[in-house]
């Protein structure tokens, strides 16, 4: 592990992807991912605006904001699943995060994008749920990192992404 990351920014580290990845692991990224939306909305259902316009650390987003990126983020790991389910190896579109995090949408209150969060989640269980080997090694190319996931990497990278930014959340100081 990279030990010189910022922990505020990184209070779980980078992302652990595999050498190897067991079903028991797969079926852990599984659970993982289909309780983020509950455990999300638990932490932050009780906020008050002050907290949710907080930032998580010096120069990082508002809370809310984390709460909208969650969604955005996760619908297009929906979209990057499919992709390379339905196209042999596609190259993916990467966004442009921090330019989508100061969009009107971000003003929304946090419900919007909780209530969205259960439903991309549980697409991705679905999907997850139905997939075989084959399938689970489908990959695509994310060009921004020169990069090709596997849908097993998705499963990591997702798995991960939602308790990394429950941790920015949750190590807020209000």
């Amino acid at each position: 592990m990279n030990t010189n990351l910022d922990p505020k920014r990184y209070p779980i580290g980078p992302c652990p992807y595999p050498e190897l990845y067991t079903p028991e692991l797969l079926q852990q990224y599984r659970n993982e991912i289909d309780v983020f939306p509950a455990a999300l909305e638990n932490v932050v259902q009780h906020f008050n605006e002050a907290q949710l316009q907080t930032p998580y650390r010096e120069g990082g987003w508002t809370i809310n904001q984390v709460i909208h990126h969650c969604a955005d983020s996760h619908m297009n790991a929906v979209l990057r699943i499919k992709l390379a389910l339905s196209i042999e190896h596609p190259t993916i579109n990467p966004y442009p995060e921090e330019i989508w995090a100061e969009m009107s949408d971000y003003n929304l209150p946090f419900n919007n994008s909780i209530t969205l969060l259960f439903a991309i989640h549980r697409k991705l269980v679905k999907l997850i749920d139905s997939l075989t080997e084959e399938q689970w090694n489908r990959t695509y190319l994310h060009p921004q990192y020169q990069k090709v996931f596997t849908i097993k990497d998705v499963a990591c990278l997702y798995a991960w992404h939602g308790k990394h930014h429950l941790a920015h959340i949750t190590h807020t100081v209000f």
